[in-house]
């Protein structure tokens, strides 16, 4: 059962991901939720006390979604030690779960939304954006392909090859056409990345 705390967090994201984050009031959220704002306040201290805990919430879904799926944790060289044990089919489903959250699931799906429109704005969004959605992850892969392959100059290359173009079917999915099998289309472009990772 969704908290008021909870409601109050959601509310807030969905208010950002369409209006911008300077745009949106304390008074706005609470005359979305029906609620004084003095209310708000018993939960809340303010708006930026709101937008830390939407970071500290998309953290721990990070966390919780890397656990349930059993994928490699602790320093860097425990995490390449474990993905060289890991099966492409665990990967593939990983990427495939990644996307969905992404996309898929309302929270994070809005957060993406919301550092999508502020990037421009706003330097600490454009950090975040970076962050959570192209230089995060690619630091991450280039970390992970040079502990894993022979050839460590090639490592981050071979990360934008990998993510490249999964960041840009999230703005395919944004637009989705008729037709478009965006599932078959991820799943297709870790199979030939897997196939091209055969030959390191």
């Amino acid at each position: 059962m969704c908290t008021t705390k909870e409601k109050i967090l959601l509310t807030s994201l969905k208010l950002f991901a369409q209006d911008g984050y300077e745009a949106v009031s304390i008074s706005k959220i609470s005359g979305e939720l029906g609620m004084a704002k003095s209310a708000l306040y018993k939960h809340y201290k303010n708006k930026r006390d709101i937008f830390d805990s939407i970071i500290n919430r998309m953290d721990e879904l990070d966390y919780e979604r890397a656990r349930e799926y059993n994928m490699p944790e602790g320093n860097m060289d425990e995490i390449i030690k474990g993905y060289r044990k890991i099966s492409i089919d665990k990967i593939r489903i990983y990427t495939e779960v990644q996307f969905k959250h992404w996309t898929e699931e309302e929270f994070p799906s809005l957060f993406r939304r919301m550092l999508t429109l502020e990037q421009y704005r706003n330097q600490e969004m454009s950090d975040l954006y970076q962050k959570y959605l192209v230089s995060g992850p690619i630091d991450y892969m280039t970390h992970l392909f040079a502990g894993i392959i022979e050839k460590k100059e090639e490592a981050k290359q071979l990360a934008i090859e990998f993510y490249g173009p999964i960041f840009l079917m999230y703005s395919l999915y944004d637009n989705k056409r008729e037709g478009d099998d965006l599932a078959e289309m991820l799943k297709k472009h870790v199979d030939r990345f897997s196939k091209k990772m055969d030959s390191y």
